[in-house]
């Protein structure tokens, strides 16, 4: 019995293994049609994603509203194409600013003084410590809730990352033979840095950056779900679930449709980071 079952374990995980270049494809497809969508909301959507119609409260899915409205009569459609615009605006500005200030104080810590790398690197200890969710709640609930204030969290919250991950990067590559042979023939700090270090690290923080933008998306998802990320009636996919979690017996469509864009979006960005990952790493190459 433990044989077939063991057969047939391996069957799938083959079948799977299959699927998997189709799923990769699929999920760069969506992230294109979600991207699209985003930057063309206005264009695309039939309707006012803020314009409210009591007389059609909880319409179901038809012809006039594809994914239905909410409790205030929105469309649903035209408010999921807005709030994929601010998913999208959160997620890639968080991580463009953790990615700049993480990117620079890894160098710092890997090139500077030992004492000054090692600040850095307890700093950095501490903030990966840290609860990330409680931690953005908190200082959300303080600061209020905006627009602006859930992207310098996010991006608070993310940096840490990158700057381990550069550090670490940036002393290997400092040891290697190029770096000690331009260091020999008088190659100053910043031209080694410029010309032999940095190039070396981009595809290293091309991954980590596709990899954080699908969690600051999450992490957008789940403030805005809890009141404190960015307010209403600016929709977002989390503050649509919330609103729709109370009629979720009555209108399934209000929380079905943002979580699917929700999950889906999520999960294609992290399978795009692990394509990334695995066509820039040297050893993938090798395994061809």
């Amino acid at each position: 019995m433990s044989g077939i079952a063991s057969r047939r374990s391996h069957g799938l995980l083959t079948r799977f293994a299959r699927l998997l270049p189709l799923l990769r494809s699929g999920s760069a497809i969506f992230l294109l049609l979600v991207l699209f969508s985003a930057v063309f909301a206005d264009v695309i959507a039939p309707y006012d994603p803020q314009k409210q119609n009591l007389a059609n409260l909880l319409s179901p899915p038809s012809w006039q509203h594809i994914m239905g409205t909410d409790a205030l009569g929105r469309d649903i459609f035209s408010r999921m194409l807005y709030g994929g615009r601010v998913s999208l605006i959160v997620g890639l500005s968080s991580v463009a600013v953790a990615m700049v200030f993480g990117v620079l104080l890894g160098i710092t810590a890997a090139m500077a003084r030992p004492a000054i790398g090692e600040t850095i690197m307890r700093i950095a200890d501490l903030c990966l410590a840290l609860p990330g969710v409680l931690i953005a709640l908190a200082v959300a609930a303080t600061v209020g809730p905006s627009l602006i204030n859930v992207v310098l969290i996010i991006a608070m919250l993310y940096w840490a990352q990158f700057a381990r991950m550069v550090r670490g990067e940036a002393l290997s590559i400092r040891e290697r033979d190029y770096v000690q042979a331009a260091r020999a023939i008088g190659c100053g700090p910043l031209r080694i840095l410029w010309r032999h270090i940095l190039p070396n690290l981009v595809n290293t923080i091309i991954v980590l950056a596709t990899l954080e933008v699908a969690a600051a998306i999450l992490l957008e998802s789940t403030l805005s779900f809890l009141g404190v990320g960015v307010p209403p009636p600016t929709p977002t996919w989390g503050i649509m679930i919330a609103e729709g979690r109370s009629y979720v017996e009555l209108a399934w469509w209000s929380v079905t449709f943002p979580g699917l864009a929700l999950m889906l979006t999520v999960l294609s960005a992290n399978l795009l980071g692990d394509v990334l990952r695995d066509r820039l790493d040297p050893k993938f190459l090798e395994r061809q």
